[in-house]
């Protein structure tokens, strides 16, 4: 997947903004079960928002580039402890403004 543009990014964010976060980052940091979990997430509804909790041992910027590198998604936004995550599917339901 190409990279997403600036407009593309603000629009994505807007979707994001009132949704909530269905997953939850912890003290077991990123692991394999998380990995899927988001990827499966992605999958269904290709944009998710996850939280990252204070008992995380990686810093969030980290956390979002391993977890968007596993999941061949892209970050779309950090907000405090929220991540966005974006990932057409297979049959994409999001239609991304042009340019």
């Amino acid at each position: 997947m190409n990279d997403i543009t600036n407009k593309q990014r603000a629009f994505l964010s807007g979707l994001a903004v009132n949704e909530k976060a269905i997953l939850e980052l912890g003290k077991s940091t990123v692991t394999p079960e998380f990995t899927a979990a988001l990827d499966e997430a992605l999958e269904k509804r290709e944009l998710v928002k996850i939280t990252v909790l204070k008992n995380c041992d990686l810093e969030i910027g980290e956390a979002a580039s391993t977890l968007a590198a596993r999941t061949k998604s892209k970050v779309v936004r950090v907000i405090g402890r929220k991540i966005v995550f974006y990932r057409p599917a297979k049959k994409p339901v999001i239609v991304l403004p042009k340019g």
